[in-house]
């Protein structure tokens, strides 16, 4: 994968970000089986374990996920996931955000789901997630919606974490002049 060009991580607050992505379609098989294996390269790079296009400024609903089991890669490419059932029982976990570098928060969510895409051949798959990759799932659907793990926290907390962020990313901008 080192040479997959990488792509550019779209940071909060890019309006993107907040946008609906539209489902892929057939005339769109191209591009994203060029986008996927850039995804997961980029992904890889930042490092982080899930990326879903609209951090990278596609508006298509894409997600590329890999826990990496064992330190082995297990990439997985979901082409319009959607999550068909979802358990009554929660869980909270540590959540971040590639698109909110450094800052990280506990949310709570739905302990199992199940979710169903298709490959980027097309093939239909279903599976049911617990755990870490319940929450993987749940985060990355929830950037296809505009949704971001940040708008699952209460307002005190959300507020004092987004300051934080932008805080950084002007003493950042500052540094690099």
């Amino acid at each position: 994968m080192n040479d997959v060009p990488l792509l550019p991580i779209l940071l909060h607050p890019d309006p993107i970000l907040r946008a609906k992505a539209r489902p892929v379609a057939e005339g769109d098989a191209d591009l994203v089986r060029a986008l996927a294996p850039r995804m997961l390269a980029t992904m890889y790079k930042a490092p982080g374990i899930g990326l879903a296009a609209p951090q990278v400024g596609e508006k298509l609903r894409l997600v590329v996920i890999d826990l990496q089991p064992d330190d082995t890669p297990s990439p997985m490419v979901l082409v319009n996931p959607e999550i068909v059932a979802a358990s009554e029982e929660r869980a909270v976990r540590e959540e971040g955000c590639l698109s909110i570098p450094g800052q990280y928060a506990d949310v709570e969510r739905p302990a199992r789901v199940k979710v169903r895409w298709r490959e980027l051949d097309g093939t239909r798959r279903e599976m049911e997630a617990d755990d870490l990759l319940a929450t993987c799932l749940q985060h990355e659907i929830d950037h296809l919606d505009g949704v971001m793990f940040t708008d699952r926290l209460g307002p005190l907390k959300r507020n004092m974490l987004i300051k934080k962020f932008l805080k950084e990313q002007k003493l950042k901008s500052r540094e690099a002049m």
